[in-house]
């Protein structure tokens, strides 16, 4: 089965956005914020010998990093979901869009990376600019639980914050749909986010159901939106 949101209708949500730039009143983590959030993440690794990071949306397809293993990986009492508010990035203050996030319950089918010890610190002060900007985050790192075929690994997530003023909670598909339809920001447009994960879960053989559905009702509704 093929996926119904294809190249040619992702590019008809494309539109040409303006960075807005920061939102006035809002804080932004500095440099020594990320530093002292770097040497809690390694603190709390403990005496691991290997440092891995899950991946369940836009990390599957551009990662901040180089990994050297990566292995399918199951986090059991999380799930994805477009569950984060953008005014930025993907959407705009006129029109805001999703991103996924993870959280609290059900599973997450996934990937997991194994970053190299060497300059470990620098690609993790990459990947926390990244994931978070303003104070607080929105998006928090936080160490959980995956099973792979190779055994259980303890890993870095990024979990979503549910008291943060960004979180939506759980929309309904429809509503979902909707916004990555019509949404856009600099960085391009809610439907080109949802392509591209669905794309490389479908490369590692992870079919996320409500992503597939999803994808098939933002591909309707690209059909009709200056067709």
């Amino acid at each position: 089965m093929t996926l119904t949101l294809t190249p040619e209708l992702v590019a008809k949500a494309h539109r040409h956005i303006i960075d807005p730039g920061p939102r006035p009143g809002t804080a932004y983590l500095e440099d020594e914020d990320y530093t002292s959030w770097v040497d809690d993440i390694l603190t709390g690794r403990g005496q691991s010998h290997e440092f891995w990071v899950f991946a369940y949306g836009s990390l599957l397809w551009k990662p901040e990093f180089a990994a050297v293993e990566e292995r399918i990986a199951h986090a059991y009492g999380w799930h994805r979901a477009f569950a984060l508010k953008l005014t930025r990035w993907r959407g705009s203050p006129e029109r805001p869009g999703l991103m996924l996030a993870l959280d609290r319950g059900g599973t997450c089918k996934g990937i997991s990376y194994r970053l190299p010890e060497d300059g470990l610190a620098a690609a993790l002060g990459r990947l926390l600019r990244r994931e978070m900007s303003a104070k607080p985050p929105s998006n928090m790192p936080r160490w959980i639980r995956l099973k792979t075929a190779q055994g259980p690994i303890r890993a870095l997530a990024f979990v979503v914050d549910r008291k943060a003023p960004a979180y939506a909670g759980r929309l309904p598909l429809e509503q979902v749909a909707e916004v990555l339809s019509t949404a856009a920001g600099h960085w391009g447009s809610g439907a080109e986010y949802l392509y591209n994960t669905v794309t490389e879960l479908e490369l590692r053989g992870i079919r996320d159901r409500k992503l597939w559905l999803l994808q098939a009702l933002v591909a309707e509704r690209l059909r009709v939106i200056r067709a």
